[in-house]
Parts: C-alpha cells; sequence; structure tokens
C-alpha cells in the first residue's frame, strides 16, 4: 500500500471514530495490518488511544501493542488491569515483551511481571539478564523444535500444533532429549517428501549458530552472508535456546546505522525517537562532543599563533588555509567512512590493515595528483599569486590528502583493535586531526620554498 493511500485510510478511520461508527471501525482494524493501526493510534489523544485498543480482539490487540511506540504501550499499561495486562502478555512474543520491557519505567516493568504467569515471568527475567546488545537479548523462544526419530507426518503434526505460537515455521531445527541442536530442516523440504520418511533423512547437520553472549551486529552479519530467515541461538551447551529471525535483523540494522550515524556526527547515541527526546536531553547528547571538538580545535589556533611571523611575512598563505583544511578533511572523512561502512559489513578486519593503507596510499596518490594540477593552475590564474606561492599550495594539497586518507583508513581499525566503536573516529574528530596536520605541513613546505 502506498504511503498516500495509508494516510487517506487513517483518515477515514479518523472520521469513523469522529462520527462514532465503533462497529465499522473495528472491522476494518481488525482486517488492516497492525503496523497501520499502530501508527493510526499514535496519533490519537490517551482516552482515545484506550477506546479503539480496546476494540479489538486479544491477539490483534497483542501484535498492535508491539508496534506503539513506549509512552502509548504506557498509557494502555496503567488503564488495563490486572487480568487484561496478562492476557496481552501471555498474547505477545517473548521478545517483543522483552524490548517493551526495556523501554518502560521500572514500576510499570514491575506491574507487567507481577501479572504474568511464573513460566513467562522467569523466560522474560531470563532474556533481560543477558548482556544489553548479545543475541540472546534479541532472540526470540517461539520456535520449532523436532526429534530426528519423527517421521515427516509427524513433523507436520507438530508445526500445525505449535504453528500460532511460533514466530517462524519455516526453518525447524531437531533437538535431541537434552534441548542439543542437531539439524536444521525446512518446512519445503517436509512438504516435499513422503510422510513415512524419517526427519534425520532429510535434515542438514552442517548448522550455522550463534551464542547467547555473541554481539547481535555478528548475527545480523551471519543472517546477511548465509541468506538466512532465521539463526539459531544456542548457549555454551550447545543447547537451543533461541532464534533470531529476519525482523530482529532489520531493527538490529537501523538501530546500529542511526547509532553509526549519531557517532559520526559526534552526537552521543540515542535509543528514543527525535520528538521523544527533549530538549535538554539532546542538549547532554550533543554538548560532550562539542566541547571535546573545540578543545581539540584550540591545536590548530596553537599552530597558527607559533607561524604568525610566517603568516605577517606572505600575508598571501592566510588565503589558502581555509581550502587546505576543508580539502584535508574531506578527504580523511573518505577514507574513514569507506573503512567504518566495510568493517560494519565484515568485509574489513584488522588483520586487513596493511592491504587497506596500501589501497588507500594509491587512492590518494591518484586524488592528490589531480588536486595539485587544479590547485596549481587555480591560484596562478584566478588568484594571480606568484609561482612559488602556488608551488606551496601544490605541494601542500598533494601531502595533505594523503597524509589525511591515511589517517582517515587507520585510526578507525585501531580503534576497533583497543576495543573502542570505529564510528568514533569518524568525521569531526578525524577532521580536527587532519586540520593540525594540514597546517603544520603548509608551514613546513612554506618555510623550505618561500625561505620564512
Amino acid at each position: 500500500m502506498e504511503e498516500m493511500e495509508r494516510g487517506a485510510l487513517r483518515e477515514r478511520w479518523q472520521a469513523l471514530l469522529e462520527n462514532k461508527d465503533l462497529r465499522n471501525l473495528k472491522i476494518e482494524l481488525i482486517e488492516a495490518n497492525e503496523v497501520d493501526v499502530a501508527e493510526f493510534m499514535a496519533d490519537l489523544d490517551r482516552d482515545k488511544t484506550l477506546l479503539v485498543f480496546r476494540m479489538l480482539p486479544k491477539e490483534e490487540a497483542s501484535d498492535v501493542f508491539a508496534n506503539l511506540d513506549s509512552e502509548d504501550q504506557e498509557v494502555i499499561i496503567s488503564a488495563a488491569t490486572d487480568r487484561e495486562l496478562s492476557e496481552l502478555v501471555e498474547e505477545m512474543y517473548v521478545d517483543d515483551a522483552v524490548d517493551m520491557l526495556e523501554e518502560l519505567p521500572a514500576n510499570v516493568v514491575k506491574r507487567v511481571l507481577k501479572t504474568a504467569r511464573a513460566d513467562t515471568r522467569q523466560l522474560i527475567n531470563q532474556f533481560l539478564n543477558y548482556p544489553e546488545n548479545s543475541v540472546g537479548s534479541i532472540m526470540t523462544a517461539e520456535f520449532v523444535d523436532l526429534k530426528k526419530t519423527m517421521t515427516v507426518g509427524q513433523a507436520i503434526a507438530v508445526i500445525r500444533s505449535v504453528a500460532e505460537d511460533s514466530e517462524s515455521i519455516y526453518t525447524c531445527y531437531v533437538t535431541d532429549e537434552r534441548r542439543v541442536l542437531g539439524g536444521v530442516v525446512t518446512l519445503r523440504e517436509l512438504l516435499m517428501a513422503p510422510d513415512d520418511e524419517l526427519v534425520s533423512e532429510l535434515m542438514s547437520t552442517d548448522i550455522i549458530t550463534a551464542h547467547t553472549t555473541e554481539d547481535q551486529e555478528e548475527a545480523v552479519q551471519r543472517i546477511m552472508r548465509y541468506d538466512f530467515i532465521s539463526l539459531p541461538v544456542v548457549d555454551q551447551e550447545g543447547r537451543l535456546v533461541g532464534v533470531v529471525t529476519v525482523d530482529d535483523v532489520m531493527d538490529v540494522m537501523e538501530e546500529e546505522a542511526t547509532e553509526d550515524i549519531e557517532k559520526m556526527a559526534a552526537i552521543v547515541p540515542t535509543d528514543k525517537p527525535y520528538f521523544q527526546t527533549g530538549v535538554f536531553e539532546t542538549w547532554k547528547h550533543r554538548i560532550p562532543w562539542l566541547l571535546l571538538l573545540m578543545v581539540s580545535a584550540t591545536f590548530t589556533g596553537t599552530i597558527l599563533g607559533i607561524f604568525e611571523g610566517a603568516l605577517a611575512a606572505n600575508a598571501a598563505l592566510t588565503l589558502f588555509i581555509p581550502m587546505l583544511m576543508d580539502t584535508g578533511g574531506n578527504s580523511g572523512s573518505q577514507a574513514s567512512v569507506t573503512i567504518i561502512r566495510a568493517m560494519s559489513l565484515g568485509d574489513v578486519e584488522f588483520r586487513d590493515i596493511l592491504r587497506v593503507v596500501w589501497k588507500e596510499l594509491r587512492v590518494a596518490a591518484l586524488c592528490a595528483a589531480t588536486l595539485t594540477v587544479v590547485v596549481f593552475a587555480k591560484v596562478i590564474l584566478l588568484d594571480r599569486k606568484g609561482v612559488m606561492v602556488a608551488a606551496v599550495v601544490a605541494v601542500t594539497i598533494f601531502l595533505t590528502i594523503v597524509i589525511a586518507k591515511l589517517v582517515g583508513c587507520t585510526l578507525p581499525m585501531l580503534a576497533k583493535k583497543l576495543g573502542f566503536d570505529p564510528a568514533v573516529m569518524a568525521s569531526p574528530f578525524i577532521t580536527t586531526v587532519v586540520d593540525a596536520l594540514s597546517l603544520l605541513v603548509y608551514f613546513a613546505v612554506a618555510t623550505q620554498l618561500l625561505g620564512l
């Protein structure tokens, strides 16, 4: 459905609600996608949100609830009875319930867990105890597991019996009595096989897994590399405890991309939507990096102060400082962003650092040679400066680009090796480093060629 059609649909629902035509509104909401219903409810006030939510059947209500933002979820939880809350939690997939609880205030979480069944509460607490951003924290416990002694007919019967409560039934996992993962078989393979054939004859024992304590990004890369729709998650004993599905992968990719973009823009990452982040909180996320970058930029002023006499002797040099600094910063940013992206996709590891340096060195030489010719002609023909000044600017820009490319490609890799997020070494930080280096190179070349 196109965005315009969705907008028109929400307007129609709004009209039905305003006209109190709740019967037709309920019929349309039940037939609609839960994401569209959640977006419709997000624009309503508290009373109407509760009214619409209580119109939905239990199963549809839990699907819609999982797609609401934390503020709307809290509104519904605060108005729900203990029985309604218990039914809601039991209808939700465990990973959705865990995601919800991680965003809610502690007192609300306590009430939700109190109303849940003992086994559900134990499972949710188990998920909540996994390290943040680990595979265990994003996996789901609703999956299909079979035994290798089953026939295809028995396996399909099992799938039918658990399909409604399973988040994914297309890939089935074969476990033994201790729940140790022994094989994997797809629903397609089962449907194509005779009913009396054993699961052990169909299953593949070449299994790609993830561990509960692994970083979630590693699981995402594994799913992307092998084109899986789900990935089994095992504990230290090899027992199957959950699966990571494609929708989990999409959430992680969005979360990690947002975090990297914020870090590359010199902002402390936040997991809240823009309009749900207050002005003071936004200030807190932005000011630390601004202060750090401002202080680090004083090195640039210090360098200019040291060479104040050289600038006074040849004032024309001052004209080209912004161009040299901007070109160096842009060159470093190009390399750093490329390498950070390659590392996030698993294309580049620290062991590849020499190959990366060699490639970036050749790229830098080509870029620098091109810009050197252009800037030399510009300084003489457009800026009307002498040949020696043009030579100083041209040599500086060549060296600056080479240095910037090398700094831009190595710093993120070194940061990751030392345990830091490579995104921290993106544009703002690298630009500051390259600015200082480009000025040092500029004045060193000017001193040599102009005898300052």
